[in-house]
């Protein structure tokens, strides 16, 4: 079954190098997150999709990189100085921030009620630019690349002669100054993000929401995310941002956090290019934007049949990457059964993970709500044994769980038969898959067996097309346990019989069968299956 909390997700990432706490060493860096060896494959596999569906497989579309660092005057005029605030709070007792919208009456850490008011705090990372330090030498760390889009709106077109209706698309970094940054990639103070500016003529701006709406659905379904677990939500006219006129929010339903933003899908009108176009007097613009005497370029679009210069409107798909990721693991993460465990075993565990859940009922040290959602977890695991056995690695991992000693004790029992009669594998679309292929002799001490394996991975690897490894470091059931973590789709093992007749074991990740093939036969088989 798919992942039911988040702590699953988040063991397996660090446990296999998919994601590590960011500076971890000197206790973290909150907020921060490194992507390791198979993290960082993962997610240049799933940009990669999206640029590929969004700019090579469109022909109204063209791609951007634009710097992180522009000049102040552009959030100024965005209105990002201004409306990109959210509203903080304070504990006076134990001195936690927390949004406003994120809080009750009482401290999600201690349970206090002594609450400040509420207070504005903008969002944007304030940096020095140069050698000295004054109000005129600094700029912002971007919120987003949108901007960067339409700074260069000109610069595209006339480089590129487009016409409407067409696009500009942008994967880059992100940067908020979040107050309480939390629940693993969800919400994070450094990020990717994958952003389209679509320009349109004014008046087809609703008609072409609706089509990135069915298309964006399409890209989702299509890299494993089944359409029930996502919900449209047409965001209120009263929570609609400053520049948008209408915005769909994509929203997936996360583990432990229930449906949250995964894609925003925006029709901003004309407000963007509006903002930063010279000569605003010159166009009746629908969108209330701020006079600018700062701009030096007009960014407009010469309509051929009215005969005159207009401002194109937007509609903007914006999706971040950690929250794709995090959806595609939470898609693809299964735990099932191998062997059921005999009886007494199982008892063993059921005993302590009952013990564990009074021990969790009774501690008033945890604070009620984190207690509350470990003791919920723990009670729908024991209901549910055997086949939530697994899960019992997620719970010992919850905040606050290490404060409970039964702790230990469930640990010791459940470990042993979790990795007798369990594996832990990702369900991974092929195409995204970190590692394609992994190859493993039979014994790592043989050199005819050791010499084929990796010239067998050589032999994959040719071109770059995609990721091969070799692997020798332990007994074979426990290389395909660990691929099968990773999601590798395929593992080619070399025995002896390979030396003989020249064919290799091929096991399925998703069924385990295994079937045996000519070697000069596996490159096809494999090329043929990988990118599904």
């Amino acid at each position: 079954m798919p992942a039911v909390s988040l702590e699953q997700i988040a063991s397996l990432c660090k446990r296999r190098g998919i994601i590590y706490p960011g500076s971890e060493i000197y206790g973290g860096f909150q907020g921060t997150y490194d992507y390791g060896p198979v993290g960082v494959e993962l997610k240049n596999n799933l940009i990669d999709s999206w640029w590929r569906t969004n700019v090579y497989e469109r022909d109204d579309m063209e791609g951007l990189d634009s710097a992180v660092l522009m000049n102040p005057k552009t959030w100024n005029y965005s209105g990002h100085e201004e409306t990109f605030v959210d509203p903080l709070v304070d504990c006076r007792e134990c001195k936690s921030r927390y949004r406003a919208d994120h809080v009750g009456e009482s401290c999600p850490n201690c349970g206090s009620n002594d609450l400040t008011e509420p207070r504005p705090f903008n969002l944007m990372f304030k940096t020095q630019v140069g050698p000295v330090a004054d109000d005129d030498s600094y700029a912002y760390l971007r919120p987003e690349t949108a901007q960067g889009i339409f700074v260069n709106f000109d610069n595209v077109l006339t480089t590129t002669a487009r016409k409407l209706p067409f696009g500009i698309a942008q994967v880059g970094k992100g940067f908020r100054n979040e107050i309480n940054p939390r629940n693993f990639l969800f919400r994070v103070r450094e990020f990717d993000m994958m952003e389209i500016e679509f320009f349109v003529a004014p008046g087809t701006e609703d008609e072409w929401q609706e089509k990135w709406l069915q298309d964006r659905l399409a890209w989702w379904r299509r890299i494993g995310v089944r359409r029930d677990m996502i919900s449209i939500y047409d965001v209120p006219a009263e929570d609609l941002a400053h520049y948008s006129k209408r915005t769909y929010d994509l929203m997936y339903d996360y583990p432990t956090l229930g449906p949250e933003e995964i894609e925003g899908i925006a029709s901003r009108t004309d407000f963007d290019l509006g903002s930063h176009t010279r000569y605003q007097d010159k166009y009746d613009l629908v969108s209330q934007v701020k006079e600018n005497s700062d701009s030096t370029t007009r960014l407009s679009y010469f309509d051929v049949k009215a005969n005159k210069h207009i401002i194109p409107f937007v509609v903007e798909p914006s999706a971040g990457v950690g929250r794709c990721l995090l959806a595609v693991l939470s898609e693809a993460y299964d735990e099932p059964m191998v062997k059921a465990p005999d009886e007494d075993r199982l008892k063993l565990v059921a005993d302590e993970l009952e013990v564990f859940n009074r021990a969790v009922g009774k501690n008033d040290k945890i604070p009620v709500e984190m207690r509350d959602t470990m003791l919920g977890f723990g009670e729908s695991i024991s209901q549910n044994l055997p086949d939530t056995m697994p899960q019992i690695g997620a719970l010992l991992a919850m905040p606050g769980a290490e404060r409970i000693n039964a702790g230990k004790k469930l640990r010791g029992q459940a470990q042993k038969v979790i990795e007798d009669h369990y594996r832990t594998v990702l369900h991974l679309k092929p195409s995204l898959a970190p590692v394609k292929v992994a190859v493993f002799p039979l014994k790592r001490n043989d050199e005819d067996l050791v010499s084929t394996a990796k010239g067998i991975r050589k032999s994959l690897q040719v071109g770059g097309q995609i990721r091969t490894v070799y692997d020798d470091t332990g007994a074979i059931g426990k290389l395909y346990r660990r691929q099968d973590e990773i999601g590798t789709p395929f593992c080619v093992t070399v025995d002896y019989e390979t030396l003989e007749n020249k064919t290799v074991t091929v096991r399925d990740r998703d069924t385990m069968e295994q079937i045996r093939l000519p070697i000069d036969e596996l490159s096809s088989y494999v090329s043929e299956h990988v990118n599904e």
